[in-house]
């Protein structure tokens, strides 16, 4: 991973998470140290750190564990092209749930 695909993503995004039980409005936060990215998601009451986040070029996949609506764990598996932001998520054998975002400015 090199800190220039990882500049790509650094900052604040405002993402929405269409599940099977409606939209979900997320904060998502990356940060680079030391060639290293690290983030949070923030939504409601709740914020938790993203595990494993892999950078490929504008490909950018994690992991994160929930517990609203219901505890999950999810996969995210998303293409950043300048300040948008779309992909997907999964939870477990659940149906795949479009993700979209915007970066704050």
């Amino acid at each position: 991973m090199d800190a220039m695909s990882n500049m790509s993503v650094a900052g604040d995004w405002d993402v929405t998470i269409k599940t099977p039980i409606g939209s979900l409005a997320v904060v998502y936060t990356f940060t680079e140290h030391d060639g290293a990215l690290a983030g949070t998601a923030t939504a409601k009451d709740e914020e938790v750190p993203l595990q494993d986040i892999a950078v490929d070029g504008q490909r950018i996949t994690w992991r994160q564990s929930v517990t609203r609506p219901m505890r999950l764990n999810l996969d995210f598996d998303v293409t950043v092209d300048g300040d948008l932001l779309a992909g997907h998520s999964r939870a477990g054998r659940l149906p795949r749930s479009a993700v979209a975002g915007i970066r704050r400015i």
